[in-house]
Order: C-alpha cells, then sequence, then structure tokens
C-alpha cells in the first residue's frame, strides 16, 4: 500500500513538472515580461517573476477547489478577462516604449532599480492574469489534473500538483533571467534600447489580441 502511494506521488509530482514546464517555454507575455524585468534588474528578476505567478495559482488552485472552475469558462468571464487583461498588456507594453523615449533606461542596475521585487511580484500576477487562455487552461486542464491527484492522494496530491507546476515555472523563468540578466552588460546601449521597444511593441500586441478576442465575444452575450 505504501509503494503504491509512493509510486502515485512520484506520479502526479512528475507529470505536473512536465506538463508545467512545456507551458511554461511556450511565447507569451509572461515570458516577454521576464526578459524585459531581467535586462532591467538583473538575474534575480526571474525569482520574484515567478513567485508572483505561483501566488496567483496558488490562489486559483483554491478557486477551482471550491468550485469555481466552470465559470471561468463562460463567454461573459473571457469577455471581461479579455478586455481588462488587453488594456494592462497595452498598459505595460506602453510603458516599456515610453521609457525608453523618456531616457528612462539603463544597462548600469541602479539600487533602487534592483530593490524593487514587489513591483516585479505583483506584475507578474497582473501579466498572468491578463491572459484568458491563463484561466482556460486552469478550468479546462489545470482542474482535471488537480482533480486526479485529489483522487488518488487527498489534499496531500493537491499539494503535490502544486508543487511540481510551479517547480517548472520557477525552473523555466530563473534561468531565463539568468541567461539575460548575466549577457546584458555585453549590449550596446542602443542595442539594449532597441529590445526595450521591441518587447515593450510585443506585449502590447499581446494586449490587442485579447481586445479583439474580447470583442468578438460580445455578440454571443446579447
Amino acid at each position: 500500500m505504501g509503494s503504491r502511494k509512493g509510486s502515485a506521488a512520484v506520479d502526479i509530482f512528475l507529470q505536473s513538472f512536465i506538463i508545467g514546464f512545456s507551458g511554461a517555454m511556450m511565447p507569451g507575455s509572461l515570458l516577454t515580461y521576464t526578459i524585459d524585468k531581467s535586462m532591467k534588474s538583473g538575474p534575480k528578476a526571474g525569482l520574484f517573476v515567478a513567485f508572483g505567478h505561483a501566488l496567483l495559482e496558488l490562489v486559483l488552485v483554491i478557486l477551482l477547489f471550491l468550485g469555481i472552475g466552470k465559470y471561468l469558462e463562460t463567454p461573459a468571464v473571457q469577455t471581461v478577462i479579455g478586455g481588462l487583461g488587453g488594456s494592462v498588456l497595452i498598459f505595460f507594453g506602453a510603458g516599456m516604449i515610453r521609457d525608453v523615449a523618456r531616457g528612462r533606461i539603463n544597462i548600469e542596475m541602479k539600487e533602487s532599480t534592483a530593490s524593487k521585487s514587489g513591483g516585479i511580484v505583483l506584475g507578474s500576477a497582473l501579466v498572468s492574469a491578463s491572459n484568458p487562455y491563463f484561466s482556460v487552461w486552469w478550468a479546462a486542464v489545470g482542474l482535471g489534473l488537480m482533480m486526479n491527484a485529489y483522487n488518488l492522494l487527498g489534499l496531500t496530491g493537491v499539494l503535490l500538483f502544486y508543487t511540481g507546476h510551479i517547480l517548472s515555472d520557477f525552473t523555466w523563468y530563473t534561468f531565463v533571467s539568468f541567461v539575460i540578466g548575466k549577457t546584458r552588460r555585453f549590449i550596446n546601449m542602443k542595442v539594449y534600447k532597441v529590445i526595450i521597444i521591441v518587447l515593450g511593441a510585443v506585449l502590447a500586441a499581446f494586449g490587442i489580441g485579447f481586445l479583439v478576442s474580447a470583442v468578438k465575444m460580445v455578440p454571443s452575450l446579447i
């Protein structure tokens, strides 16, 4: 009996880690945000990004466990998430471009910039929540994986599922941040500014895409 529980625990953890890792590696708004913050604040930014993302997912896991999952996939909720989320991403992207235009971008990491870990954590949670596909994934895929873990090992299974999932995020975003943060010092300032502008434009483009999707869903609400 003990060996079967041990095997189930390993299976839950590894399955959650692998599926989570495949999702974390997909290009998206959070990866764009991570690259931007890593270039501005250094290698540690990825830890704060992953932490903010993990906090949001913890809240979502609790809400899903309480039965909110069926509401996340409704057109009304998806329209609201897409509209608000798209606006947030456009705001973030425009802010990055505005900082370059106003000369607020510098490759040299300042103490004041490095200390704003709370802002990165909050920003990470907002960027994650701004993506309507994030809530859909959790309602459609995450909920199924979580309930399977619960059926096998109860709350211990849910904890293993959550731990494996967030560990994949911490592994990937820390790696990305470390690589970007360590190599940014070799980048020419002009190139650096262009990269920030491109990242800002990409983030805004994600936001516009989410807004367009939200608008297309409006007729289904009438």
